[in-house]
């Protein structure tokens, strides 16, 4: 039941750039380059985020991409 209460909210935020933990912003955060046209970006709170630079989106890291 919370599941679909807190999983529109959190895509909701992540579509305005900020993290679903904090909501601060996901440009403050510390970013790393990977390489193949996408960033690792770290908030502050410690979650991990994936942007796509060619669409500006941000997405959850997977575990195997910390």
């Amino acid at each position: 039941m919370f599941k679909n209460i807190i999983a529109p909210v959190q895509a909701w935020l992540l579509s305005r750039g900020q993290c679903v933990g904090c909501g601060v912003s996901l440009k403050k955060g510390k970013g790393v380059d990977r390489g193949d046209g996408t960033e690792k970006v770290t908030c502050r709170c410690g979650r991990i985020y994936i942007l796509d630079k060619a669409s500006g989106k941000y997405r959850r890291a997977l575990f195997e991409e910390v």
